[in-house]
């Protein structure tokens, strides 16, 4: 998992960028409001809001902005936003592209002629499944937190993680569960009055391709036109990233 979770730090390094754009907040709401709409306005009896606006906080979401997106999904005449994935291969790689959005036919087109454009393609839904495993992962800032490593590792084992990886150089710790277990961690997290950067059900490669650096170049350009769309939520690649790579990212 050490290629995924030097993405996973790449991502966080330039969360500040995307704030900036407004893509990330965008996203960020979407989820707020599926989450209130399916499973209520309150975060105390909602897991996956109470998720959403932990999520929030961690990429310095105003409060406000928080409040309005589940009034607007709670209230009447709100928008309307559905969940729909897209699995496909661009150089090679495996993408499994995670969308919310009030018009399908747009969203789909959309990421058609990102992959077509960046010559990849569209495959059957379930054609990715022997690549990725879905599984919990919560991110914690080991700034905010000052973990000791065994007691830690051994807390989240006991709550059914099955890998613990400490980044000291980046300053997080990811854990990873099988997804049936995501809602013991977060209770176990709660319990240690620690909250996360971020959490979610994330798709895990079980393989990788290894790329040269000017494919993985063009694979990467792909990649980010792809999280620059508003429907899209997230991009899950296999690409194993060496050092050098990470550094062009």
């Amino acid at each position: 998992m050490a290629g995924h979770s030097k993405w996973a730090n790449i991502k966080h390094r330039k969360g500040a960028q995307d704030a900036k754009r407004g893509k990330l907040f965008t996203k960020l709401i979407r989820e707020i409001m599926i989450a209130a709409r399916l499973g209520g306005g309150d975060p105390a009896s909602n897991p996956r809001l109470r998720i959403a606006i932990q999520n929030a906080k961690g990429a310095n979401m105003p409060k406000d902005k928080i409040e309005k997106a589940i009034a607007k999904a709670t209230g009447a005449g709100g928008e309307d936003y559905t969940e729909v994935t897209y699995e496909g291969y661009v150089n090679g790689v495996a993408l499994y592209i995670e969308c919310t959005t009030d018009n399908t036919n747009r969203t789909v087109a959309n990421v058609r002629a990102v992959l077509s454009k960046g010559g990849g393609n569209l495959t059957t839904n379930g054609s990715l499944d022997f690549i990725f495993d879905r599984k919990g992962v919560f991110t914690i800032s080991l700034e905010d937190y000052k973990l000791d490593e065994e007691a830690f590792t051994l807390e989240m084992a006991d709550a059914g993680a099955d890998e613990v990886e400490f980044d000291h150089e980046n300053g997080f710790v990811t854990v990873y569960c099988p997804m049936e277990e995501f809602g013991s961690i977060q209770k176990k997290l709660e319990e240690m009055n620690i909250e996360a950067k971020e959490a979610g059900l994330q798709r895990i490669p079980k393989t990788y391709v290894k790329l040269d650096n000017e494919t993985f170049q063009k694979t990467m350009k792909v990649i980010e036109a792809l999280e620059d769309d508003d429907d899209v939520q997230k991009v899950y690649h296999n690409i194993e990233i060496t050092d050098e790579q990470m550094e062009m990212a």
